[in-house]
């Protein structure tokens, strides 16, 4: 039978949520991977991430947060593989219940991809749906996961959150004087976009960190990090993002004022600086950031025709790193 959701408590502690949702969700890796060490193992590596956020973790939404987790943890390293994707779809429609749109709320995709993937999926599979889920139940039922390793759960996530609130302390002062820069650069980003003839901007595209893009385009800024455009703002997609961070910034502002919006995440070997800018005529022509270690040259995300916003983006070293 699919996994039965238990009821807990309004804010449940993580030792509680942990024990009570291990076997389920070993169960649930263990469809995903079809290796029931390697789903133990992501397993563990799911609730030690979110044992290092689970201060911001919304109470009464923590099982979206946890499978978010532990579906994008299984498939980071497998990107680019429809197959992995169209079973994650096929065990969290059928086995873990879910709706098409809750689905793509997990995978940040759109429905329509979430509905393909099934698709595609069920015709690999050569099942209905009905067998598919005996199927599932079958590759579960002698599966005894072993005594949840509260203990050490705790400790890794514990050194979790200590790194990442060290990285981001230190990338929230870095980041005072990359706003007022940016601000200050809004003067010279006007005028240059709207110069010259077409020759000209044929040969600024060639050596400018500008960017243009079509609305939802996807590109990936960093290791794991994507940024698109919208006609509503910038949107971000970073791997273990808190629950809390704000991953879309709209355009519009009060009054439409200029303004320039920071941000940090980290990533592989440092932390990632990025925010969106507004307010502007025309595009930016250069936009800098200074941090402990130098001034660096942001790269810039625009939609096509000079909206007069954007993303901003830089690398960081981490603190001490070369």
């Amino acid at each position: 039978m699919p996994p039965s959701h238990a009821v807990l408590p309004a804010g449940p502690d993580f030792a509680a949520y942990a024990r009570t949702h291990w076997s389920r969700l070993v169960a649930t890796a263990r469809l995903l991977t079809d290796d029931a060490g390697a789903a133990e193992e992501l397993v563990r590596r799911t609730l030690v991430r979110m044992c290092a956020r689970w201060r911001g973790v919304p109470r009464d939404d923590v099982d979206f947060h946890v499978r978010r987790c532990l579906v994008r943890s299984h498939l980071r390293p497998l990107r680019g593989r429809r197959a992995a994707r169209r079973r994650t779809v096929l065990v969290l429609r059928i086995w873990e219940g879910l709706a098409d749109s809750e689905i793509a709320q997990v995978l940040g995709c759109s429905v329509s991809a979430v509905r393909a993937h099934a698709r595609h999926g069920l015709k690999e599979a050569g099942d209905e749906p009905v067998r598919l889920r005996e199927r599932y139940a079958r590759a579960v039922e002698d599966l005894v996961p072993s005594e949840v390793p509260l203990a050490g759960l705790r400790t890794r996530g514990r050194l979790r959150r200590r790194r990442r609130l060290a990285v981001t302390s230190t990338a929230c002062v870095a980041l005072l004087t990359p706003v007022t820069v940016a601000l200050l650069s809004v003067d010279r980003i006007g005028g240059g976009a709207r110069d010259g003839a077409s020759g000209a901007r044929g040969e600024r595209s060639a050596t400018s960190p500008v960017r243009v893009v079509a609305p939802g385009e996807r590109v990936t800024v960093a290791p794991g990090v994507r940024v698109w455009l919208t006609a509503d703002g910038g949107h971000w997609s970073v791997p273990d993002a808190l629950p809390q961070d704000d991953n879309h910034l709209p355009v519009d502002g009060p009054g439409g004022a200029a303004a320039v919006s920071a941000r940090a995440d980290t990533v592989r070997g440092g932390f990632f600086l990025s925010g969106l800018f507004r307010g502007l005529r025309g595009e930016p022509g250069r936009v800098e950031v200074r941090t402990g270690d130098g001034t660096t040259t942001a790269k810039v995300l625009v939609l096509a025709g000079s909206p007069g916003w954007g993303v901003w983006y830089a690398p960081a070293p981490l603190p001490g790193r070369t």
